[in-house]
């Protein structure tokens, strides 16, 4: 029987689809979405690139699945409000705070919501709370505020690191931890009460 070669190198253990995606969101919150290529993710796992897509067919259909990572916590649980606005404020925070928790969080996001290759976790959610017509108006009006403000914010800080953020946005040591949070809860209240003011009016024209 002839013994093992005893200079060849181990094999890279098997990967799998799950094992790719923490390496994915890992390197993304390290070196930001423009980073982000297969070819470096390849390298973080001691890979071929080619073996990637064994698991994601194209880089989009990587982020995707980073998307779906990002949003898995942003979902109603058994003691949030029940009440439609409560629970469109509530999960208004928890998307804000999930994006803010990756860098470049809200960019990876919104580019998948776009194209339609991930869920918004606040349609889901809300598809419970109302009929049909209002939790989409809802949904739609929530997500699209707090993945905009939260791109924004994201891409202040990441000016403000590269020393190009005008004085007035520029994040300090005392803004960084959600700097705009009172005017962000503000107008996410404004946006559901306002909704909600409108209700029986949603799905047919306004009075003349």
């Amino acid at each position: 029987m002839t013994p093992p070669d005893s200079n060849r190198p181990p094999r890279a253990p098997r990967r799998t689809k799950d094992d790719v995606v923490d390496a994915a969101v890992e390197l993304l919150d390290r070196v930001g979405l423009p980073d982000l290529s297969m070819r470096r993710l390849a390298e973080e796992l001691g890979v071929q690139p080619s073996a990637l897509y064994w698991h994601v067919a194209s880089k989009q259909e990587l982020l995707a699945a980073v998307s779906a990572r990002i949003l898995a916590p942003v979902a109603l649980r058994p003691s949030d409000p029940e009440d439609l606005a409560a629970a469109a404020v509530t999960l208004g925070h928890r998307l804000h705070d999930g994006l803010l928790a990756h860098r470049d969080g809200a960019e990876v996001v919104s580019s998948s919501l776009a194209l339609g290759l991930v869920a918004s976790p606040v349609h889901q959610a809300l598809s419970a709370q109302a009929d049909s017509t209002t939790a989409r108006v809802v949904a739609d009006a929530v997500t699209h505020y707090v993945v905009g403000v939260t791109f924004h914010e994201q891409q202040r800080r990441s000016a403000d690191a590269w020393g190009t953020a005008a004085p007035g946005v520029a994040v300090t040591a005392s803004s960084f931890a959600h700097p705009t949070e009172d005017a962000f809860s503000a107008a996410l209240a404004l946006i559901v009460d306002g909704i909600a003011a409108r209700r029986s009016g949603i799905g047919r024209p306004a009075d003349a």
